[in-house]
Parts: C-alpha cells; sequence; structure tokens
C-alpha cells in the first residue's frame, strides 16, 4: 500500500541570502536566471552555521509561470566543517507567495558529519522577500 505520510527529522532552518539576479530571457528551455548566493545561516539540533559565498541558484522559468531549482552552496558549520550542498526543486506562487520544495543532496569529508553523506534531504520554503527560507529535513 502507498505511503500517505513520509517519516523526516527537521535538520535546520537555513536562511539564504541573494544577490540581484542576472536574467537570460528567450532561452530554449524558459528563461534562465542565475541568482547569486551572498551569505546567510544556517540552525538546527545537531548543525548550525553559516552560508558561505559564492554559490547560487540557476533558474529555469517554465512556460506555466513556475520554477525549476538547480542550486549549489557551501555550508560552514559553526565548528568550522565544510558541508556542500546541491538541489533540484520546483517552485510556484500559491496565495500571492513563492512556495519552494527541494530535494537536498549532502557531501563532507569531516568524520563528524559524515552522516549527511547518506542523507536524502527535503527542503520546503519560499521566498520571504529577499531572502530564500527553508525547512531542511531528513528522510527517514
Amino acid at each position: 500500500m502507498p505511503e500517505t505520510s513520509l517519516p523526516v527529522r527537521h535538520l535546520f532552518k537555513i536562511v539564504i541570502e541573494t544577490d540581484t539576479p542576472s536574467l537570460i530571457p528567450g532561452a530554449p528551455q524558459g528563461d534562465r536566471m542565475v541568482v547569486g548566493i551572498t551569505g546567510g545561516h544556517f540552525e538546527g539540533t545537531d548543525l548550525s552555521g553559516i552560508v558561505m559565498p559564492p554559490g547560487g541558484d540557476w533558474v529555469t522559468q517554465r512556460a506555466d509561470g513556475s520554477i525549476k531549482l538547480d542550486v549549489k552552496m557551501m555550508l560552514k558549520t559553526n565548528d568550522d566543517a565544510l558541508i556542500y550542498v546541491s538541489y533540484f526543486g520546483v517552485g510556484a506562487v500559491e496565495e500571492g507567495e513563492l512556495k519552494v520544495r527541494s530535494t537536498p543532496l549532502f557531501e563532507t569529508g569531516d568524520e563528524r558529519y559524515a552522516w549527511l553523506n547518506n542523507v536524502q534531504g527535503v527542503g520546503i520554503g519560499g521566498a520571504d522577500g529577499s531572502n530564500v527560507v527553508y525547512d531542511m529535513y531528513a528522510l527517514l
């Protein structure tokens, strides 16, 4: 029988600060936009720290008005571990707000956070004006 809910564990809340987008209108797959990551921070029970620039989101504006995300960024924990994060996702304006869903993967060589290398993440969030805010979860 198909699952009707999925077990998750909250990893952290992340606030991603972004730069002014660069737009490439009329590209073959849709309008393209590159949004640079300029900083940010994340906080959770097991890890907290900052979002390190550079990083970015290579956005595709789709014909129905939704967006496809392609994000790459680096996190630095408060105890100096580096964690590479990459994800794809989709976003759409709902009730006047951008709602985004993503599927982050994590990579680190730091033994303290090696457990992240085997996590399939789920991000739920959106834009809060000038920043992008997600709650990141681990599928259990």
